[in-house]
């Protein structure tokens, strides 16, 4: 028996060139979605490290307390900056930074540690197009939600507590005494 003999030459470009410009805006649409995502996960790495740091290296007395803020918080804005990529233009288009603030609050037992991050609208092309009162029918929810894709961004915020510094004395062997 004998089978037919198709030519595998060419490949027919129709679907490439029509389904190309589709994948692209799918591609691009969940990119800057999960821009967002990936923003607030770094975040939270970013507060576990300041929070860790400003425990480990503060001090209790209101002497060094001015090293503390003139030095170590400015260091740690830094860092956490750097990580959070604002001083990078390409990671801060992707993941739609404005600006990053980090607060100290030592009026407690505990130190309330607030990152907070102003995000721009990732302002997606095809979904921005549509009239904002027609589309979302008076929903509070869409609304905010179209609010926060096309006009005016967000505001993201981690808050960590910050116990009091207790590091633990190294451990000494009863017959070394």
């Amino acid at each position: 028996m004998r089978y037919p003999v198709f030519s595998k030459k060419g490949q027919a470009t129709t679907e490439t060139v029509l389904l190309f410009p589709v994948l692209v805006i799918f591609i691009l649409f969940i990119i800057k979605i999960f821009g967002l995502l990936v923003l607030s996960q770094k975040m939270n790495i970013a507060a576990f490290y300041a929070a860790r740091r400003f425990q480990l290296q503060s001090h209790t007395t209101s002497y060094l307390q001015r090293w503390d803020q003139r030095f170590l918080i400015k260091d740690i804005t830094n860092k956490v900056e750097d990580y959070l990529g604002v001083n990078n233009p390409g990671t801060k288009r992707l993941l739609s930074v404005r600006d990053v603030k980090l607060n100290f609050d030592r009026s407690g037992t505990w130190t309330v540690m607030t990152l907070t991050v102003n995000t721009r609208p990732p302002r997606i092309k095809f979904l921005c197009d549509y009239d904002k009162l027609q589309l979302c029918q008076n929903d509070m929810k869409c609304l905010k939600g179209f609010d926060f894709l096309c006009e005016t961004g967000g505001q993201l915020q981690v808050i960590k507590y910050i116990g009091p510094n207790e590091r633990v004395l190294p451990y000494t062997r009863p017959e070394g005494q």
